[in-house]
């Protein structure tokens, strides 16, 4: 017998909507625009022939129709969430696709991920390298990494790492005819900068860096610009000038000689890099593997 079910789309920006009571966080939630999420909704009491918010001035409520539907809503979304899970296990169970942004993965995991296939010899990674946010189901991700404020909607949120942001180079310019010795020799380099702290407002910049070091008569504003850090930080290791560099990502190149820190003085980043994942994905062996290992790696870093 045919199932007569109003668009999926619709019920979920209703379940979404009916659980924040609020049109604007359902939309955060489901990447989409308030507008979309009232189209939805208004698309839905069509449908059903029954009105399901009460709008007030800066505030939506339930109706009673909608009240007593919500519960039965939300289990059917996480059943069909678990069915969804379990279609993928059967099919992927041995690949592993991660999503991660490229910095991160050129310079934190994929020099590490030999240990990952080490410790779990039967499970193959896919790495999927974007600054974009993905949709777990849809893009078959089974977890991602994020460098953010940890505010992930509807996602398992786990930190894994701090950040420090401090100035790196080349060791060669720590000899020479203005060798770096002190933040105040740094009028005398050429200062690197990266989109980041434009493109996010918050991040720690140079005129922060300098203010925190107590030099206040070098212009922070000159020197070439790039909106790839790691283009920076190349040009960094070529000794062209000096960049600030998240801890976690220059860990590796100052272990292998290639970028040294000059100063001892370091500003604390605004975001962290953090582990997410689906709530049926916790579920999952080779989610908790990845889980665990990252743990311990990003410990010990």
């Amino acid at each position: 017998m045919s199932r007569r079910l109003p668009p999926l789309n619709a019920l979920r920006a209703f379940e979404a909507a009916a659980r924040h009571l609020s049109f604007t966080k359902a939309a955060e939630e489901l990447h989409v625009t308030q507008a979309a999420i009232s189209h939805q909704v208004r698309a839905l009491e069509e449908y059903l022939g029954v009105q399901l918010f009460r709008r007030q001035n800066r505030a939506v409520l339930l109706t009673d129709a909608a009240q007593l539907s919500l519960p039965r809503l939300r289990e059917a979304f996480d059943q069909l969430a678990e069915a969804v899970e379990s279609i993928r296990a059967n099919n992927s169970e041995n690949l592993l696709t991660v999503s991660v942004t490229p910095s991160f993965a050129a310079k934190w995991l994929v020099p590490r991920l030999d240990g990952f296939r080490k410790a779990y010899p039967d499970l193959e990674v896919r790495i999927d390298a974007s600054t974009q946010l993905v949709d777990f189901v849809r893009d078959n991700v089974d977890a991602a990494i994020r460098y953010g404020s940890g505010r992930y909607a509807g996602l398992v949120t786990e930190l894994l790492m701090d950040v420090e942001v401090s100035p790196v180079c080349s060791p060669r310019l720590l000899e020479g005819e203005k060798p770096l010795a002190t933040p105040g020799d740094l009028r005398w380099h050429r200062l690197l900068h990266t989109d980041w702290a434009s493109q996010r407002g918050e991040e720690p910049d140079w005129r922060m860096w300098l203010l925190a070091a107590g030099v206040r008569d070098i212009d922070w504003s000159k020197g070439p610009q790039f909106n790839d850090w790691m283009l920076a930080m190349q040009a960094a290791i070529e000794g062209q000038g000096v960049v600030l560099g998240r801890s976690a990502l220059v860990a590796n190149d100052i272990a292998g000689g290639r970028l040294v820190r000059p100063f001892n003085v370091s500003v604390p980043g605004k975001f962290a890099y953090y582990l997410v994942y689906p709530e049926p994905a916790t579920k999952r062996a080779k989610v908790a593997a990845f889980r665990d290992w990252l743990t311990a790696e990003a410990t010990a870093t």
